[in-house]
């Protein structure tokens, strides 16, 4: 028993490890989409930075051979591409005119916006007290964006909308199961949001710099590592257990900020998170539970860790 205990526990760190590398490479990745949307276009810094994300993936399709290309569900493809365009373009926009502390907090309402959109799209009834927590979630979003105030900008609540379509985009996972290889999940994703940004960056285009063009393949190499470590850690540890430490990413986001930007998290800032992050937390262990006992009824297997929606930011 102590054995098993030890192994359990040493899976447990094994995959906190990865989880917490994802986490800095998430906000690496926003450390570089930052600094290059506020000199850039946001429709041309989505369309590089999946380009990029395009390219790295082909050698691996490649040498996975034919297979890694097939697909079944184009349709599915193209709706997962045109959300995570617009969340990604929306996202880049918004890192452009706040803190990235804000624009990190902000981003913990996806599990808000998942359980209204699947009252709508998934037909699932919530008790009052999902409710509650959405409502002291979204509480926590008007103290950190304090919309009274004198020097409120309006377009910052295109980062609740960036959050919505990603919010969209797990529902669609949860809605149209894709019984593909990730690779291949990863693949279509980037080429076709890459293919519907090549219009508007066009339009838009201005001439990279070297640096910048560097940036932008750390970028696309980021976006598939982040994900790398996910399912890694996802493999080792049951993606409900792991929730909590996905607030972390708030004190790196806090550390980068000052260190690349010079931001200091503000006050209303942290006071919105402390009411947002219990809020989700709730929605996720409820949601969790749920799930669990839902699946124990019909007389089916838990879902694996490998099953749980990657985030694709």
């Amino acid at each position: 028993m102590k054995i098993l205990n030890k192994r359990h526990r040493y899976t447990y760190l094994i995959g906190i490890m990865w989880y917490t590398l994802s986490l800095m490479v998430s906000n690496l990745n926003d450390v570089f989409t930052k600094h290059l949307g506020s000199n850039m276009h946001a429709m041309q810094v989505t369309f590089l930075r999946f380009l990029f994300a395009t390219i790295v993936l082909i050698p691996f399709m490649i040498y996975f051979g034919k297979k890694s290309f097939s697909t079944s569900r184009p349709g599915v493809h193209i709706m997962r591409g045109a959300l995570l365009y617009g969340g990604i373009a929306l996202w880049v926009y918004g890192l452009s005119i706040v803190p990235i502390t804000v624009a990190t907090v902000i981003n913990f309402t996806i599990p808000i916006f998942v359980l209204i959109l699947a009252i709508f799209f998934l037909s699932e009834r919530v008790g009052w007290q999902r409710w509650i927590a959405t409502i002291a979630g979204f509480a926590g979003v008007i103290l950190v964006l304090q919309p009274s105030e004198g020097n409120f900008n309006p377009m910052t609540l295109l980062l609740l909308l960036s959050a919505l379509m990603f919010a969209a985009l797990d529902v669609t996972n949860k809605k149209f199961v894709v019984k593909e290889t990730m690779l291949s999940m990863l693949f279509y994703s980037a080429l076709v949001t890459m293919l519907l940004g090549l219009i508007p960056a066009i339009n838009v285009w201005q001439a990279p710099t070297t640096q910048q063009w560097l940036l932008f393949f750390g970028l696309g190499c980021g976006g598939n590592l982040l994900l790398f470590f996910l399912l890694k850690a996802f493999a080792a540890v049951d993606a409900s257990a792991l929730s909590p430490f996905r607030y972390f990413e708030l004190v790196i986001a806090g550390i980068t900020g000052y260190l690349f930007f010079q931001e200091v998290p503000a006050f209303m800032t942290l006071l919105g998170a402390v009411v947002i992050i219990p809020s989700t937390l709730f929605i996720v262990y409820y949601e969790t539970k749920r799930e669990r006992e839902s699946q124990q009824q019909e007389g089916k297997p838990e879902a694996t860790a490998q099953e749980a929606p990657v985030p694709v930011e």
